[in-house]
């Protein structure tokens, strides 16, 4: 089973010409709402991808809620662990340009007051696997995964939005997963002399012993895990909307390795499912299906 202990998001977004800079305004003709939260698209990417799957976190007692959390019910993944709380469900608002690229702000709303001790809720053991990210509190960022060691879990860490994550935290992972600004974040902090994000990646391998990957937009994913280099290629797709691809890689990815997949096939098949979900809009609504991601990860 895999547990994601994360952000429950509202997305609304809107198609623009060219995406705002400081102290401008850009006008969209219209927008959509969507589901969103790094959380919960990890949940949903890896439920899609074929894993059993149970999403903790926190939403609000207003009409986001049921939106929020709508195709994670549709798709059958476990809210029994989700709690609603006395703040707004956590809201993203998203700028998309013509080529797919995007801007995001994030208001976190009940986002704040996940809890760890909701895990508790969940029967966690050898063989589970806790996925995190860093849009809910850090010390309950930490406290999961201190949690999930104790129970013999495995503890995957998304390490977005950037940051530097405590030394407790990161002595607890068992794999991270950041983009080529976040990996850079991360070095900084560490005081690497390194400007290159796989070097960041190679380092955390040889330094900690802690499996760590580069997600490279179109250019696929590099990984480092016992002293050895993985790469996977990200095939040709036409993006549209960019929104959650990231997640989908993580969530496709923890799901791999659910199933026992190695680490290079796990890589594989999260950049084939963060391929497919570009060349549709929205987040969770573009997450690819187990037999798309294998079809295009072979």
């Amino acid at each position: 089973m895999i547990v994601v202990f994360g952000s429950i998001n509202l997305d609304l977004i809107t198609r623009v010409e060219r995406i705002p800079g400081p102290g401008e305004t850009t006008l969209g003709v219209d927008y959509a709402t969507s589901p969103g939260g790094k959380g919960a698209n990890q949940a949903l990417a890896a439920r899609r991808a074929g894993a059993k799957v149970a999403m903790v976190g926190a939403v609000g007692k207003d009409s986001f809620a049921a939106e929020a959390l709508a195709l994670l019910k549709a798709d059958d993944v476990d809210l029994s662990a989700t709690a609603e709380v006395a703040a707004p469900t956590g809201a993203a608002f998203i700028a998309v340009d013509p080529n797919g690229e995007n801007a995001i702000v994030v208001a976190s709303g009940a986002n704040r007051f996940a809890k760890a001790a909701q895990l508790e809720q969940l029967a966690m053991g050898p063989g589970d696997i806790l996925v995190l990210q860093r849009e809910t509190p850090p010390a309950e960022v930490e406290a999961a995964a201190l949690h999930a060691k104790a129970k013999g879990a495995r503890v995957i860490l998304n390490l977005a939005p950037a940051g530097a994550p405590s030394d407790r935290l990161l002595r607890a992972l068992d794999a991270l997963i950041a983009n080529e600004h976040e990996a850079l974040t991360l070095g900084e902090a560490a005081k690497l002399e390194t400007r290159q994000p796989e070097e960041v990646a190679a380092h955390l391998d040889r330094a900690l012993g802690l499996a760590t990957i580069v997600t490279l937009g179109a250019a696929g994913a590099v990984g480092y895990s016992n002293g050895v280099r993985f790469a996977s290629a990200a095939p040709a797709v036409k993006a549209v909307d960019t929104t959650g691809a990231g997640d989908t890689f993580v969530g496709a990815f923890a799901a791999a390795l659910d199933r026992g997949l190695a680490f290079d096939d796990a890589i594989k098949r999260g950049v084939a499912a963060g391929s497919l979900a570009c060349a549709k809009p929205g987040a969770q609504p573009s997450m690819p299906y187990a037999a798309e991601i294998e079809a295009l990860a072979r």
